[in-house]
């Protein structure tokens, strides 16, 4: 017998505590209690209309519910997925196949292959890409072919239809899919991550763990009249993201991008980015961004949070400290615990 060994992916216990996002007042709060939501936000919560008693009150009954449904997320996660597993039935089964090339732009797979190639560098990567904007290094490439994009639609549709439960993407968006509770993390979204992106983003954005990315989270972001129109400016949880648009026919909902969340004045002349159906935006995690409000029609995006452990077991890139580590479901939120497990050598020779 022998000890080796092996990783399990958890969540930092910030998670449950920091940037819990109210829309009515445009903020993103830490919250521990009462007396600690008062003496750091009562005169920026003024500011912004919560006035009275029962507006304070009202807001407390709020940040307590979203602890709790956060600290009840893993576990109702996973039971969703095994439920959408036994009894979904998808429109389009050929989604789930294993991600082929003929699904992605001709232009994407030749970026990803010069990426990965002997001699490569980030010159030469650059004349295969879009450069957005050269100093906030935010860059635009083709993704998904024009026929993958309308199959992937039509079955998100299908399953926005259908009586299955489904998971917030995130905490600012309120219509969407959650790729793994779907099943299509292991098809698409993780040899996206590995045979694609990880070559291409080593290049790109090596101090960022682009060449180290271990996890992602992905989810598709649905806007429509009547329903979310438009996303309030945040950072992401993850060290890169990818956002790509699928469609459909919309107007307005443009991306704009300011600095790096830890810059001072980081929202001054922000930069507006139009969507282009198929093709992807990359930018780093932590710069601030967000979507202009919808005009007409349907917008729906996929969006993945690319994670390192490598560079946030340092550092949680949301509470901006050593991470506090606690056991999670699935990729939790990319953090990684060397945990030891015994192994039978006798049963491996």
């Amino acid at each position: 017998m022998a000890t080796a060994a092996r990783r399990r992916f958890c969540r930092c216990a910030c998670f449950c505590s920091q940037n819990l996002y109210v829309a009515r007042y445009g903020l993103h709060l830490r919250f521990r209690d009462e007396q600690q939501l008062r003496r750091d936000y009562g005169p920026l919560l003024r500011s912004r209309g919560c006035v009275s008693s029962k507006d304070f009150q009202q807001l407390l009954e709020e940040l307590e519910q979203e602890v709790g449904r956060r600290r009840r997320l893993g576990p109702e996660s996973a039971a969703r997925k095994a439920l959408i597993a036994s009894t979904y039935h998808p429109a389009r089964p050929d989604v789930y196949c294993s991600l082929q090339d003929a699904a992605l732009a001709p232009e994407f797979v030749a970026a990803a292959e010069y990426s990965g190639s002997p001699g490569a560098d980030l010159e030469g990567l650059l004349q295969q890409l879009e450069i957005v904007s050269e100093e906030k290094r935010i860059y635009r490439v083709p993704v998904f072919s024009a026929e993958f994009c309308q199959a992937l639609l039509e079955e998100l549709e299908h399953f926005e239809q259908s009586d299955m439960p489904k998971g917030r993407p995130n905490t600012m968006n309120n219509y969407g899919v959650l790729m793994h509770e779907l099943g299509l993390d292991e098809p698409l979204v993780t040899p996206l991550r590995e045979r694609f992106l990880q070559p291409l983003l080593a290049l790109l954005y090596p101090e960022c763990g682009g060449g180290q990315l271990d996890s992602h989270r992905a989810f598709v972001v649905k806007y429509a009249l009547g329903q979310d129109l438009e996303l309030g400016c945040h950072y992401d949880n993850a060290e890169l993201t990818l956002n790509v648009a699928l469609g459909k026919a919309f107007t307005g909902g443009a991306l704009y991008f300011g600095g790096l969340f830890q810059a001072p004045a980081a929202l001054m002349e922000p930069l507006e980015v139009n969507h282009v159906v198929g093709q992807g935006i990359l930018h780093r995690g932590g710069q601030l961004h967000g979507a202009r409000p919808l005009g007409t029609g349907e917008r729906w995006n996929l969006v993945i949070w690319l994670r390192a452990s490598a560079v946030r077991n340092r550092l949680c890139p949301m509470c901006c400290q050593k991470p506090e580590l606690v056991d999670d479901e699935g990729f939790g939120d990319g953090f990684t615990r060397e945990e030891s497990a015994v192994v039978d050598v006798c049963a491996l020779t």
